[in-house]
């Protein structure tokens, strides 16, 4: 039993190494990371959140995300601006909203590719077993 699980647990890890390195790969077309790319997405589904909570949604440490958010931010994508208190709130400058959607074009092509063995029934599938995995947390 316990190889199954291990044989599922390198296949799912395979799976999302391929496609990271697909992203990073065709992201660097359009001058930026997945990493970078990943947070302007999550900047851009929350205006105003601070790093803390910016680091927890792009699955890095406090510390990764601040180094990442600055190296935005001398870039011209990304304002960091006073919130309540020591909080600094993260918004996207409109050079990053352009980076944003020249990258979530290239993204779509390269989802489109990954999933490409698998009809719409098997995606829709796949998404919600991995949902009912995540929801476990």
């Amino acid at each position: 039993m316990h190889d199954d699980l291990q044989v599922l647990g390198r296949a799912v890890k395979q799976t999302q190494y391929r496609q990271h390195r697909a992203l990073d790969s065709a992201l660097s077309a359009v001058g930026t990371t997945l990493a970078q790319w990943d947070a302007l997405r999550a900047i851009d589904r929350t205006p105003g959140a601070s790093a803390r909570e910016l680091a927890a949604a792009t699955f890095q440490s406090e510390q990764a995300f601040g180094t990442l958010v600055g190296r935005l931010t001398a870039q011209g994508l990304v304002e960091r601006r006073p919130g309540h208190g020591r909080r600094i709130q993260h918004h996207l400058t409109p050079e990053g909203e352009r980076m944003l959607a020249a990258g979530q074009g290239v993204a779509d092509e390269v989802l489109a590719d990954c999933f490409a063995g698998l009809s719409a029934r098997e995606r829709a599938t796949l998404l919600g077993l991995l949902e009912r995995l995540n929801a476990r947390e």
